[in-house]
């Protein structure tokens, strides 16, 4: 799938296609699960609209998803996701609305943020394992003239792990103290692991929790890689991240920095896949996460 493909299609070869890969190979309810269904037809039924042969409701293949209830056709949604998904930094709402054509910039910034909203972490995501490198940075604030570094003003503090040559988990925290690191390590990484991080004083005793214990690269001294040890991983993720919030949408609010975090977090995840594998795995987390514009701005 590209976007001339998509481009190309009619709404109801655009239905057709989220239908196939949200359900597979047969509708599904979002009710009550079922895979037994009807297909409603008739002079005045909205196209794609299915009953359940268990609970009897009706539904469609955007019931209970980040589309439900949008007004936007489900061929602009395509052409949405594949943008932001086929884009190495992101792309801004300002950009999806010139692009798409959409008539209001709220409703181009609600679509991004629900795109980002699909992108995140789904709850069967598996532990990181192996040699994995923690480490935070700080997000937003002054860009000139302020103070730089852990403890930065007016920056948003955000912690992040690294498998090497495997998948990233990244939130934003209110403290880098020793509790809130550590707990976050230890809920995302299974115990047959090496920890790496630099000398931050609130790593110490990570190591009692893992297996293979913790090693430490001490940046202040100088030194960047010992051996195998490093954190040049993370330290890779948080360049992409960087450069995408500050390259691509200049200023993000705390409010929504999980959001961003989730969308580069799933770009680092799919990296090894094509712009189209991306697109079709981002659809497909489109399912349970009803989201109506009044939660972005509440």
């Amino acid at each position: 799938m590209n976007l001339i493909n998509i481009g190309n299609m009619t709404e109801n070869e655009a239905r057709a296609y989220l239908e196939k890969i949200v359900w597979g190979e047969k509708p599904v309810c979002p009710f009550c699960g079922h895979t037994h269904s009807y297909s409603l037809n008739g002079k005045t039924t909205r196209n794609g609209l299915y009953e359940c042969a268990s609970c009897g409701k009706p539904f469609t293949v955007t019931v209970n998803t980040i589309i439900h209830g949008s007004h936007l056709p489900i061929k602009v949604w395509l052409l949405a996701f594949y943008l932001v998904c086929s884009s190495k930094k992101g792309i801004s709402a300002l950009q999806l609305q010139r692009q798409l054509g959409i008539g209001s910039y709220k409703t181009a910034w609600s679509l991004n943020h629900k795109i980002r909203k699909a992108m995140e972490e789904s709850p069967d995501f598996c532990k990181l394992f192996g040699y994995v490198e923690a480490d935070e940075t700080y997000v937003g604030g002054k860009g000139k003239g302020g103070k730089r570094g852990r403890g930065s003003q007016s920056k948003t503090p955000v912690i992040g792990l690294v498998q090497r040559n495997g998948k990233a988990k990244v939130k934003p925290v209110k403290h880098v103290d020793s509790k809130t690191l550590q707990e976050f390590i230890v809920n995302n990484v299974d115990t047959f692991s090496k920890i790496l991080t630099d000398e931050w004083p609130a790593y110490n005793g990570i190591g009692k929790y893992f297996d293979f214990g913790h090693e430490v690269v001490n940046h202040r001294s100088g030194e960047y890689v010992r051996g195998n040890i490093s954190t040049n991983w993370i330290e890779s993720f948080w360049s992409l991240l960087k450069k995408g919030i500050g390259g691509v949408f200049h200023h993000v609010s705390v409010k929504y920095l999980g959001l961003y975090c989730d969308e580069f977090c799933y770009r680092w995840n799919t990296r090894k896949d094509s712009d189209g594998e991306r697109f079709n795995q981002a659809l497909k987390g489109i399912v349970g996460k009803r989201v109506q514009h009044s939660m972005l701005v509440a």
